[in-house]
């Protein structure tokens, strides 16, 4: 852990994917299936992990090597979501130490709640189905605003749902679009040093005011 200790804080937001869920072992199965599929050999789950920050466009780069201005990426898309959302379920886990986190900020009297990137389509079903996410008290999906990160629309309309402004709150992510739409939102900003970094990420370049590099040392910062 380093970076700035933050003071008057009443709320934590965190992102979801690579910050408070492991979700790459589904995220990567979905792709691999399409692969399978089309007589392809696997690559193995441990390829898709460094690109499961970046979602469907992540996955289907690895699987098939195609960016989103290949003629087949929506069609492509469209089938990996469709897959993923099967089996979304199966293998994704809570990162150790995001219960204890949880619970702890909410025995300080703490609010708490994602913002996220990951349409609604997937976060209704991750939330249901994780009992974590019982306690959030915002819940902000990659289409509830018209805006994704790096914007900060989505992070000022959880702190709306919060009723807080958003210097009383910190962002916590793995990604520096969470570093950068935190900064626009005027929020203290985070960087998990333990999520999804990309391949050659230099995550102590993106300027958040602090990192972590296991959730319990996001107490630590909380004076």
């Amino acid at each position: 852990m380093n970076g700035a200790v933050f003071s008057g804080i009443r709320a934590v937001l965190f992102d979801l994917d690579g910050t408070l869920i492991d979700s790459a072992p589904d995220l990567g199965a979905a792709a691999e299936r399409m692969r399978l599929a089309r007589g392809l050999p696997p690559l193995g789950l441990a390829a898709y992990r460094a690109a499961a920050g970046m979602g469907a466009r992540g996955m289907l780069h690895v699987a098939f090597g195609v960016a989103p201005e290949h003629p087949e990426f929506g069609a492509l898309r469209e089938e990996f979501f469709d897959g993923y959302e099967a089996c979304i379920h199966e293998r994704t886990q809570v990162f150790d130490g995001v219960q204890p986190l949880v619970d702890r900020l909410r025995a300080r009297g703490l609010a708490w709640g994602v913002v996220t990137n990951k349409h609604e389509r997937f976060t209704g079903l991750i939330a249901r189905r994780l009992p974590l996410f019982a306690t959030a008290s915002a819940f902000v999906s990659g289409d509830t605003t018209p805006h994704m990160k790096p914007h900060p629309a989505s992070l000022l309309e959880a702190c709306k749902r919060l009723g807080l402004p958003p210097a009383d709150c910190i962002y916590v992510g793995d990604d520096a679009r969470d570093i950068t739409a935190g900064h626009a939102a005027g929020m203290g900003t985070v960087a998990a040093l333990y999520g999804y970094l990309g391949p050659g990420a230099e995550a102590r370049a993106w300027g958040a005011d602090a990192c972590i590099a296991h959730p319990l040392e996001c107490l630590g910062l909380l004076g």
